[in-house]
C-alpha cells in the first residue's frame, strides 16, 4: 500500500505532477545543515514511449534501474560532470519521472553559495547547478524513497503559489526525437532563477509568486 507521500507522485498524468511540484520546497539535510529552495522549473518524462526519456523504447540498464522504482523515489543521474535530480512518478515498473531543473534559494543560502563558489541567479538556475549548490555530488542517494531520504520534496511545507505557469519544450533533449517539441517543461513565469530566463522577462519584484 502506498503512503500518502507516495500517492502525491502517482494517480494523475506526469505533466500534472510536474506542474504541481512548482512552488514546493526541495530540501537537503546536508552535513553542513539544511539547504534548499522553492522549485521553479520542472520537466516531465513520460516513459518508454517518450523519445527524450532514459527508458525510451524499453531501454533498461543498471544505471537507470531506479527509474522503474516506486513513486517518490530518487533517480539521480549524471550528465558529463553534472548531477541531476529526477523524481520517479507513477506506479512501480512504469519508468516515468520529473526532472527538477531549477530552484529559488530559500534555506541555507550562504552554504549554497559556498558550495557553488558563486551567487546571484546563476546559483541554482539549472539542474547541475542546483545539485552543486545543495552539495550533492554523487549518486549515493539514487533509488532512495524521498520520504526517508536526506534529499526530498517537503510536501508539508507551505507551498509558494505561482502567479502563472508556462509550458514549453524541454531543454537539451534530442532535437530529432519525435517528442522533442512536446510542451513538457514547466516554469514559474517571471522567476529569475528559471534556467535561460532572459533578464527582460524576469519579475524582480514578486519573482512570479502570488502574495
Amino acid at each position: 500500500m502506498l503512503s500518502e507521500y507516495q500517492k502525491f507522485f502517482t494517480g494523475r498524468p506526469t505533466p500534472q505532477i510536474a506542474k504541481d511540484l512548482l512552488g514546493r520546497l526541495l530540501i537537503f539535510h546536508g552535513p553542513q545543515g539544511d539547504v534548499g529552495g522553492w522549485i521553479v522549473e520542472t520537466e516531465a518524462y513520460v516513459g518508454e514511449q517518450d523519445s527524450a526519456s532514459h527508458a525510451f523504447g524499453g531501454r533498461r540498464t543498471n544505471y537507470s534501474e531506479s527509474l522503474y522504482g516506486m513513486p517518490g523515489d530518487l533517480y539521480i543521474y549524471q550528465i558529463r560532470s553534472h548531477y541531476c535530480i529526477d523524481i520517479v512518478v507513477q506506479n512501480q515498473e512504469e519508468p516515468q519521472g520529473v526532472l527538477i531543473r531549477a530552484i529559488e534559494p530559500a534555506v541555507g543560502v550562504e552554504q549554497m553559495i559556498k558550495n557553488r563558489g558563486q551567487d546571484g541567479f546563476n546559483l541554482t538556475n539549472g539542474p547541475g547547478k542546483l545539485m552543486q549548490a545543495l552539495g550533492v555530488q554523487s549518486r549515493s542517494m539514487d533509488g532512495q524513497p524521498m520520504e526517508r531520504a536526506k534529499l526530498k520534496v517537503d510536501l508539508k511545507a507551505e507551498r509558494h503559489v505561482p502567479q502563472k505557469i508556462e509550458a514549453g519544450p524541454r531543454i537539451g533533449v534530442n532535437a530529432k526525437g519525435k517528442d522533442a517539441l512536446k510542451p513538457y517543461r514547466f516554469i514559474v513565469a517571471g522567476n529569475p532563477y528559471v534556467s535561460k530566463m532572459k533578464r527582460r522577462d524576469a519579475d524582480d519584484l514578486t519573482h512570479g509568486w502570488r502574495d
